[in-house]
């Protein structure tokens, strides 16, 4: 119950252990740990991680065929430079020219210390390390260490932090963060968490962390979405941190994609490339149809398009009509939501439209897609040959999770994948709470067309960035006492653990906790994924207010281990509710279809004639890429606000200046 001094802290009755750090780590992800390395190599002892479980969470548990990372180009005789990639990443639209730069700057260093911690990118035998084209890429940045790239890091970076000794406090689920009100919007003094192994002693479920910094490294908000190919460990803690007063940047902006459902897992790159059979089934199994047929006119424009989705996996309006690649995703929502129908992969046996004379005909494809095939040694009979051939891992990662690609059939749905939006931060990756730091997927950084990988990239640089400033203006900082800390922010820690303690106390009927968090699920999945409209915003955002006002206002559980699904249900019912007020802001602002979403719109176009309404959309005409939108919540209610980007800093890197802002410690903030 107490930490290593025996120090503990009472609040309302209620005993918690009580620990002190100059820094926190909240989060064990490859950005979290990252971060916590970082600062112990510059020499940070006060220091600690606190995560639900080292195990859990998104880097570990997520990839794709090839999971890519994106970095400055290091091979071949094609030009790079620093300000090329940081122009590629502020041109997605929606980026702060300071963070691109940023991520641009610090690829080569994140990118070497994850090799030399044991990551397996691949080099030559000069020690080039090679590199492909990702979406939204101009040059060769992308590489990869196979499907499990964002593991391999998490795994490494782990057994670094271990092996520097720093405390790991696992299984403690952060359920609030602790801001007192020193100035402006409040400063970061630590954060309240349930000890997941103690949860029935209530004198020992809770541990208070005291910080004088703390680094939010919790990932994206994957618990939102019903459809989703976020591993189920992965919730999200962002509600987390909008109640406490972050604010929230380009909330609207999230990818979506092909995705398997038993186990969840990007279907992109070979997965696509091999040309499976995509087939539609009534609910009971029954009445299989090769759906996609009837939507394209030709052979060639419906094969190449699924050939493209592999490195054009997420859902794009800009490729919904015909034979764009996008149109795909459009076909099975359609089967699945609009025609109540199931869809599979079939990689058994060929698409009827590439057989001639029942063998695969290849003449069929558009030169891209033969031409790939060939000079890969693909041209082979049956999609899962041609997959085994191209990456075996891919076929060997299923039969890991019980299923046999040769002989079933995949069940697939357009899902969730990762949230470009998140926290507001500046170059610093600092939040508007002082001393808060949201690193990774948590952070807003990544705008509206983010180059494929790059997230990886981000959440390193992020580390880094968060890390120099604290070693630079706060390492010395003490965290707060006992005294000090329930001065500052005693009332926020009584409500929180009051929250809890209070729903175990109430008479009534228990809330359903699954069945609200399925609410929650469904209601995003339907207005707020890639299919979106204002009618449906402002319904789902009439029904999130509802729920959050009955979660808030008090609820009933039956027993103490639900006080973290109650916690998670809480902060869920926050940022869903935050989320819809962002789309629904975006819209009423004449927002339209770009990133990964389509907006209705019955002015628009239809991707396909025999299609519904619902897909009738205009593609956004760009007069919101060079602004931000940030969100506000405070009392239940929330407010949004639109910026210019920061622009790309000017290039002014002369060596005699730098040297010497460098050695007066200025280029630190």
């Amino acid at each position: 119950m107490a930490d290593e001094n025996g120090e503990c802290i009472e609040i309302n009755g209620v005993r918690a252990a009580f620990h002190r750090f100059n820094t926190i780590v909240v989060g064990s992800g490859a950005a979290g740990l990252n971060a916590a390395d970082f600062l112990r190599r510059g020499g940070m002892e006060s220091l600690c991680v606190v995560t639900e479980g080292v195990k859990l969470g998104t880097s570990r548990n997520t990839g794709s065929d090839k999971q890519t990372y994106y970095k400055l180009t290091l091979c071949g005789a094609e030009g790079d430079s620093v300000r090329q990639m940081a122009k590629a990443v502020f041109d997605g639209g929606a980026v702060d020219g300071d963070t691109a730069l940023a991520e641009a700057a610090l690829s080569a260093r994140c990118f070497f210390r994850l090799a030399e911690l044991g990551v397996p990118f691949p080099h030559n035998s000069y020690g080039e390390y090679v590199g492909y084209k990702t979406d939204h890429d101009p040059l060769r940045r992308g590489t990869s260490a196979g499907p499990l790239t964002s593991r391999y890091m998490q795994e490494r970076l782990l057994e670094e932090v271990r092996g520097r000794g720093i405390a790991i406090f696992d299984r403690m689920q952060a359920v609030e963060l602790l801001v007192g009100d020193v100035s402006g919007d409040g400063r970061a003094l630590g954060v309240l968490a349930l000890d997941l192994d103690r949860l029935g002693d209530r004198d020992r479920r809770y541990a208070v962390f005291a910080a004088a910094n703390v680094i939010l490294a919790t990932g994206g908000e994957a618990g939102m979405y019903e459809t989703s190919v976020y591993p189920p460990a992965q919730t999200g803690s962002t509600g987390l941190a909008f109640r406490a007063g972050a604010r929230g940047k380009n909330l609207t902006e999230s990818q979506f994609g092909v995705a398997s459902v038993k186990f969840r897992w990007n279907l992109s790159g070979t997965y696509q490339q091999s040309l499976p059979r995509y087939v539609s089934r009534a609910p009971d199994g029954g009445d299989e149809r090769e759906f996609l047929d009837r939507h394209f006119s030709d052979a060639a424009g419906m094969l190449t398009a699924i050939f493209l989705k592999g490195y054009q996996w997420p859902f794009d309006p800009r490729r919904t009509e015909s034979p764009g690649s996008s149109l795909i995703d459009i076909l099975v929502y359609n089967e699945i939501v609009c025609r109540g129908r199931r869809v599979f992969l079939d990689y058994s046996r060929n698409p009827s439209r590439l057989e001639s004379g029942g063998k695969a005909d290849f003449s069929r494809l558009e030169p891209e897609a033969a031409e790939y095939l060939a000079n890969s040694g693909a041209l082979l009979a049956r999609p899962i040959d041609r997959l085994e051939h191209m990456n075996p891992a891919a076929i060997d990662l299923f039969s890991r999770h019980g299923i046999d690609l040769r002989r079933e059939e995949l069940e697939i749905a357009v899902s969730a994948q990762h949230n470009n939006g998140g926290l507001a931060g500046d170059g610093w990756w600092r939040s508007n709470i002082a001393n808060l730091y949201p690193v990774g997927e948590v952070n807003g950084s990544h705008g509206v067309y983010r180059p494929g990988g790059s997230a990886l990239n981000a959440g390193q640089v992020g580390g880094v960035r968060a890390g120099q400033y604290i070693l630079r203006h706060s390492r010395d900082e003490s965290p707060p006492t006992r005294e000090s800390l329930l001065a500052l922010a005693g009332k926020r820690l009584s409500a929180a653990m009051a929250f809890g303690e209070e729903a175990l106390e109430r008479d009534g009927r228990p809330l359903d906790l699954a069945a609200e968090r399925k609410a929650i699920g469904g209601r995003m999945s339907r207005h707020a994924a890639h299919i979106r409209s204002a009618e449906g915003v402002r319904e789902a955002l009439a029904e999130a207010k509802a729920q959050l006002d009955r979660i808030e206002g008090g609820v009933k559980i039956s027993d103490p281990n639900q006080l973290r699904a109650l916690h998670q249900l809480r902060d869920l019912a926050v940022c869903h509710y935050v989320y819809l007020f962002a789309v629904g802001d975006y819209i009423a602002r004449g927002g339209g279809s770009r990133g990964s979403y389509l907006v209705r719109d019955p002015a628009g176009r239809r991707p396909a004639p025999d299609l519904p309404d619902m897909f009738i959309h205009r593609l956004d005409d760009g007069r919101l890429a060079g602004m931000i939108q940030e969100v506000a919540y405070a009392d239940g209610r929330c407010e949004a606000s639109w910026r210019r980007v920061r622009p790309l800093p000017p290039d002014d890197a002369w060596f005699e200046t730098i040297w010497r802002e460098h050695a007066a410690g200025r280029v630190f903030g």
